[in-house]
C-alpha cells in the first residue's frame, strides 16, 4: 500500500465531502420548523409508517424511522469501519493505539463531567450523553475548510480517536437510553451475533447470508427494547476484514484473462465472482453502503432533528438555559481540554507517540473540532430529554457548540501555523535522498526525462504484481523512462524480506541486481538462506564472494539507507511509488502511473 489504504481514502473523502450536504439540511430543517409551515414539519415526521407481511406488523412514525432504522444503518457502517481499521487499517498496530485511546477516553470524560458540573441536577442530567459524542462528517468537513492545506496524517488520527467514541457513544444510546428490556429477545439477538461471526469460519464470501442476519438482528434487537442502533454497530464489529490474498487476486485475474479471451456471460460471472472472492464482504458493503449513509441517511436525521422552532421566546429560553450551556461547553471547552489534554500528556509522557507529520498545535486544534458532535449528540439529545423543551434546549446546545468549535478550530490552526510553523499534517511528499546513477539500482538510461522510483519488499506479493506493472511501463516509455528500485523490507510482517534485500545487493556487487531481483520476486515463497544460496548459482555468481557480501556490514548499511530515505520520504509500506521526486498516492496500475509520469514530463528533464 501506498501510505495509506484504498478504503480509509474512500472513507475520509466520502464523509468529507458529506458535510456540505449535511449542513444544508440543517438550514432548511431550521428554516422550515420556523416558517408558516412549521406545522406540516411536525406532523411529517409524526406519520406513522408500516411494514406488514402476513399477520407480523411493524409500524412507527417517520421520525422514529429515521433514528431507529436509518441511524442504525449509519452505525452498521460505522462497525464495519472500526472492524477493517482493527484487522488491517490504522489500528493494527498496537503502539499506535495508545494515544488514540487516551485521547478517545478523555474526549469523553471530561465532556461529561463539564456537563454535569453545569447541568447537575433534575432532568437536565441526564443530558451528559449528549457531549461524548463527535460527527465524524461534520468534523472532517470543518478541517478541510479550517484546517492546514495537507491534513492526511491528522485526518487518520482523528479517525482513530472517533472510532472509540463511536464505540462508547453507541453502548450508551443502547444501554442507557432503551426501554424495558425483554431478556428472552436479548438472548436471541445474541445467538443472531454468534452465526453472525461464524459466517466467515463457514467460508461464506456473498454478502447475501451478511446482510439478511444482520436485518434479523436490528430486527430482533428493536423488538428486545434494546436502541436498533447497537445492533447496527455489532453487526458491522462482527463482519470480518482482511487484505487480499495473492492466491485470490492471482485468481480473479486468470478468470479475467479467460473472459477476455472467451466473452461469455457464464466466463464473465465467474471472473465477477472470482473478483468478489478477492476482496472481502467488509469492504465490499463499504463501497455500497458508506455512499447512502454519506449522502442520504445522515442528511435526512439532520432534516428530521435539527428543526426547533425558536419563535415564542424559545431561543431566548435557550441562550439562558444551563442545559444549553452545559451542552456547549462540555463539546467545545471539553474536548479540547479531553481529547486534546489526554493526546499530549500521554506523548509527553512516552505512552505512545503522536503520528509523524502531526504537530502538537494541530492536535489541539483537531480536538477543537471535534467538539462539533452533531448527529450523535442530536440522537442522544432526542433519547435523554421527554420534555420538548429541554430538547430544544440540547440542540441549540449542540448547533451553537459546532459554530464555535468551527471558529476556534480555525483560530487554532492559524495560531499553530504562525507560533509553531505547523502549516502542514500530513508525511513528506518529496524524495529525500536524490536519485543516484553510481548507488541506486536503475534500470534504462540514468538521464532519461522521466522518472520511476519504487520502495519495495522482495516478500510482499502486491509488489510482485508492481513490478510487472514497471516492465509494462519501461516497455511503453523505452528510453525515456529510468526505474529505480529501492529496497523497503517490512521484517515486522515479512520474515524473510531483509535477507532478501541483502541478497539483492550482494548480487549488485557483482553485477547481477536485476537478474537476482527478478528471481526472488518469482520465488516469494521460497526465501530461506538455502534458497537464496541457490539462486546466487543460478545466475553465475561467485558464491563465496556473494556470501562474503551478503554479511557484510557494507551491505547492511546499504539497505539501511534505503529504508532511511524511505521513511525520510513519507513511505509507509511497499509498494510506494515516487513520480520523478513527488510520492504517488492513489492506485498504481499501469494506466494510472504511465498518465501521471506523462505530466511529471511536461516540465521536461530528468527528475
Amino acid at each position: 500500500m501506498a501510505q495509506l489504504s484504498g478504503p480509509v481514502r474512500s472513507f475520509l473523502a466520502t464523509e468529507a465531502g458529506s458535510a456540505g450536504l449535511l449542513l444544508a439540511a440543517v438550514v432548511v430543517a431550521l428554516v422550515w420548523a420556523n416558517s408558516p409551515w412549521s406545522d406540516s414539519y411536525t406532523s411529517l415526521w409524526a406519520t406513522e409508517a408500516s411494514f406488514s407481511i402476513g399477520g407480523a406488523d411493524l409500524s412507527m412514525s417517520l421520525g422514529h424511522w429515521v433514528s431507529d432504522g436509518l441511524m442504525a444503518l449509519f452505525f452498521f457502517v460505522i462497525g464495519l469501519e472500526v472492524r477493517y481499521e482493527v484487522s488491517v487499517g490504522v489500528l493494527t498496530d498496537r503502539r499506535r493505539v495508545v494515544i488514540p485511546a487516551l485521547a478517545g477516553i478523555g474526549g469523553m470524560l471530561v465532556p461529561a463531567l463539564l456537563y454535569l458540573v453545569i447541568a447537575p441536577g433534575g432532568d437536565a442530567s441526564n443530558g451528559w450523553g449528549v457531549v461524548i459524542g463527535t460527527d465524524t462528517a461534520f468534523m472532517l468537513g470543518a478541517l478541510a475548510v479550517v484546517g492546514p492545506r495537507f491534513v492526511t496524517q491528522l485526518r487518520v488520527f482523528l479517525l482513530a480517536i472517533t472510532v472509540i467514541d463511536d464505540i462508547v457513544a453507541v453502548a450508551v444510546i443502547g444501554l442507557v437510553f432503551s426501554e424495558s428490556v425483554r431478556p428472552l429477545l436479548v438472548l436471541a439477538a445474541l445467538a443472531l451475533c454468534v452465526v453472525l461471526a461464524g459466517l466467515s469460519r463457514l467460508g461464506a464470501w456473498r454478502t447475501a447470508p451478511y446482510v439478511l442476519i444482520a436485518l434479523a438482528l436490528w430486527l430482533v434487537t428493536f423488538e428486545a427494547g434494546l436502541h436498533a442502533s447497537i445492533a447496527g454497530m455489532l453487526g458491522g464489529l462482527l463482519i470480518p476484514a482482511r487484505a487480499p490474498t495473492r492466491q485470490a487476486v492471482d485468481r480473479a485475474a486468470r478468470l479475467f484473462r479467460a473472459f477476455r479471451q472467451s466473452p461469455r456471460p457464464d466466463v464473465g460471472r465467474t471472473a465477477r465472482m472470482g473478483l468478489q472472492r478477492a476482496v472481502s464482504v467488509n469492504e465490499r458493503l463499504q463501497t455500497v453502503l458508506h455512499p447512502w449513509t454519506s449522502y442520504v441517511v445522515v442528511p435526512v436525521f439532520a432534516l428530521a432533528s435539527a428543526g426547533v422552532d425558536l419563535r415564542d421566546g424559545v431561543l431566548a429560553e435557550a441562550l439562558s438555559s444551563s442545559v444549553t450551556w452545559a451542552v456547549v461547553v462540555g463539546l467545545v471547552i471539553g474536548k479540547l481540554v479531553g481529547l486534546g489534554g489526554f493526546a499530549l500528556g500521554g506523548a509527553r509522557l512516552g505512552l505512545g507517540k503522536l503520528p509523524r507529520g502531526v504537530g502538537e498545535g494541530q492536535v489541539l486544534g483537531g480536538a477543537v473540532l471535534s467538539g462539533i458532535g452533531f448527529t450523535v449528540s442530536l440522537l442522544i439529545a432526542g433519547l435523554a430529554f421527554e420534555d420538548p423543551a429541554l430538547r430544544a434546549q440540547a440542540t441549540v446546545g449542540i448547533l451553537l457548540a459546532a459554530l464555535l468549535s468551527a471558529l476556534l478550530g480555525w483560530v487554532v490552526f492559524h495560531l499553530a501555523a504562525v507560533l509553531r510553523g505547523e502549516t502542514e499534517a500530513d508525511l513528506p511528499r518529496f524524495l529525500d535522498r536524490p536519485v543516484d546513477p553510481a548507488t541506486d539500482h536503475i534500470t534504462g538510461p540514468p538521464d532519461a526525462p522521466l522518472t520511476l522510483v519504487e520502495y519495495g519488499d522482495y516478500e510482499c506479493p502486491f509488489c510482485a504484481h508492481a513490478t510487472g506493472v514497471a516492465q509494462e511501463l519501461q516497455q511503453r516509455f523505452g528510453d525515456r523512462l529510468r526505474y529505480v528500485f529501492r529496497h523497503l523490507p517490512l521484517p515486522d510482517v515479512h520474515e524473510h524480506s531483509e535477507l532478501a534485500a541483502r541478497a539483492a545487493v550482494a548480487a549488485d556487487a557483482q553485477g547481477r541486481f536485476w537478474q537476482m531481483h527478478d528471481l526472488l520476486f518469482a520465488h516469494q515463497d521460497q526465501l530461506e538462506f538455502e534458497d537464496i544460496l541457490g539462486y546466487a548459482g543460478q545466475i553465475g555468481l561467485d558464491v563465496e564472494r556473494f556470501l562474503e557480501d551478503l554479511d557484510s556490514e557494507r551491505t547492511a548499511a546499504r539497505v539501511r539507507a534505503d529504508v532511511a530515505s524511505a521513511e525520510a520520504s513519507g513511505a509507509q509500506g511497499a509498494p510506494t511509488f515516487f513520480i520523478g521526486n513527488r510520492r504517488h498516492t492513489g492506485p498504481y496500475d499501469a494506466q494510472t502511473l504511465a498518465a501521471r509520469l506523462e505530466a511529471s514530463g511536461a516540465g521536461g528533464g530528468p527528475a
